[in-house]
């Protein structure tokens, strides 16, 4: 009997709310089922800091400032298959809430104009990554092989997908599946 070699799957989180990946754990006994296909990269589930080549890269949230530009380009470039995951990497979600503003009227509401602010001020550390002038959809700046939508998805939709790309089969995602709470 021969082992197919387990796929390597990395995960990562640009500008949102880790809701992706919490529904990712509500899968619970089945991801123990996952792993019998799978084995984790770098993902917040491993704490592995170096992206190898992976088979499979999902992405949870949009593209918000430099920072995640790099990360999302390097697992475009070491990732087989790049999946969005969740409607802030599909279209930018509540995090794009931003755009109808300009970054400059986003600062000063956050950092000057908020009651009870003590020395108000834009924070310009240059070890904070350089801002984009709106939060994009990881789409527009990387080529995605598939999207996952649902805010977030289920864990049935994680599992049902994972589980067909772990066949070979191209996924299919039907409507019932779609869940935006």
């Amino acid at each position: 009997m021969t082992h197919k070699p387990k796929l390597k799957l990395a995960t990562t989180s640009l500008a949102g709310c880790f809701g992706c990946h919490m529904s990712f754990l509500d899968m619970d006994e089945r991801i123990v089922e996952l792993l019998e296909h799978i084995e984790f990269d770098r993902s917040p589930f491993t704490d592995i800091k170096q992206l190898d080549h992976c088979d499979i890269g999902l992405i949870e949230g949009g593209v918000c400032n430099a920072e995640n530009v790099h990360v999302l380009r390097t697992y475009r470039a070491n990732c087989r298959i790049l999946v969005a995951v969740g409607a802030c990497a599909i279209n930018g979600g509540v995090p794009a809430l931003r755009n109808h503003f300009s970054l400059k009227e986003c600062l000063e509401e956050a950092y000057v104009k908020t009651p009870d602010m003590i020395n108000p001020h834009i924070p310009d550390d240059p070890e904070l990554p350089l801002l984009l002038d709106k939060v994009y959809p990881v789409h527009e700046v990387v080529k995605i092989d598939y999207f996952l939508p649902g805010c977030p998805p289920s864990a049935d939709t994680f599992y049902r997908f994972l589980s067909e790309l772990i066949e070979g089969k191209e996924p299919q995602i039907g409507k019932v599946e779609l869940r935006y709470d």
